[in-house]
Order: structure tokens, then C-alpha cells, then sequence
């Protein structure tokens, strides 16, 4: 079954991360997509850019409007996410937990929706 495995993280916390540190980090994740890609489980992933590159769509009574920014004010933003096709949910929290945001962030993990084809 796929999941997405939703990474969410307070942007600010790595404003004050020494340069050093965050290359580490860099590499942790690396070595993780690197992993889920061996197992064979891993389907796609990105890391998004920061909210201030986001706008929010919405349309009510016909007219389309667009916010600058995500749609919720909170600490945690969504910064990437990794759609993995695991065992099940216990695979997927496994993989989820062995994320380095889940050290300091949010990993929201999610079934996706099977769509049969017509």
C-alpha cells in the first residue's frame, strides 16, 4: 500500500543552525532516501521551498483569490514529503520514524487513496 509521509517542521528553527550541523542534517536525509531507495519502497520525494515562496488558492462565489503564503498559521510548515509503498501502516511508521525532522518536527503519515483505473 502507498503512504505519504508529510514532513513538517518550524522553518525558523534552522534559521540559527551553524553551517556545519546543517550539513550533516543534509546528509542524514540523504542517507535515508538513499535507504528507502535500496528497499525498494521509495515512489517520490522532494523537499518544497519555504513558505514564503507559497500561495494559497481559493475560489468562493466563482472568483478565484490568492494569499501569499500557506493557507494556516502555524508553527510547523510542510517541507517536503516522501510517498513510499510500504507493508503496511507499521512498515510505513517505521520509515517515517526514521526520518531526521521526526527528531524535532511532525511526520503525519497517510494512506493514499486507491483510484481503480476505468
Amino acid at each position: 500500500m502507498k503512504y505519504i509521509l508529510l514532513i513538517y517542521a518550524a522553518e525558523s528553527d534552522q534559521a540559527n543552525v551553524d553551517p556545519k550541523e546543517q550539513a550533516a542534517y543534509k546528509q542524514r536525509y540523504f542517507t535515508f532516501t538513499e535507504d528507502l531507495v535500496k528497499s525498494g519502497k521509495m515512489v517520490a520525494g522532494d523537499p518544497l521551498q519555504g513558505v514564503a515562496s507559497a500561495t494559497s488558492v481559493k475560489v468562493r462565489d466563482g472568483k478565484t483569490v490568492t494569499t501569499d503564503g500557506p493557507f494556516a498559521e502555524t508553527k510547523e510548515q510542510l517541507g517536503g514529503f516522501y510517498i513510499i509503498d510500504a507493508d503496511n501502516l507499521d512498515d510505513a511508521i517505521g520509515w517515517a520514524a526514521k526520518l531526521p525532522t521526526a527528531e524535532h518536527g511532525i511526520i503525519e503519515v497517510r494512506p493514499l487513496m486507491n483510484i481503480p483505473e476505468k
